[in-house]
């Protein structure tokens, strides 16, 4: 199964994704999960972003909380749009699922 996950909250832990197992996971930062891929956590990037996964954090949402592109901590997560996550919902992964 390929899954993409919505995180929308900047929580320090997201035990689901522990026990999920999909061959491939995509992971899009939207909301106040967009500090995940901003903030760093002792000098570390978030450990959300230790997963085996391809990371995406949405514009739009790093925007309204007055963020760019350039405040991005993380070179493995890529800046995407809401047409981007349509593409990707529909030709990268199988299922989608929100956390």
């Amino acid at each position: 199964m390929k899954l993409v996950t919505f995180v929308s909250d900047y929580k320090m832990t997201v035990d689901t994704l522990d026990r999920l197992k999909p061959e491939k996971l995509g992971i899009i930062l939207c909301q106040n999960g967009v500090f995940h891929a901003t903030t760093k956590e002792n000098g570390n990037s978030s450990s959300l972003l230790n997963y085996t996964a391809d990371y995406y954090v949405l514009k739009e949402d790093l925007e309204s909380r007055g963020l760019t592109a350039e405040n991005v901590v993380d070179d493995k997560v890529k800046v995407i749009t809401f047409g981007d996550i349509v593409d990707l919902m529909f030709n990268e992964y199988d299922k989608t699922a929100w956390l």
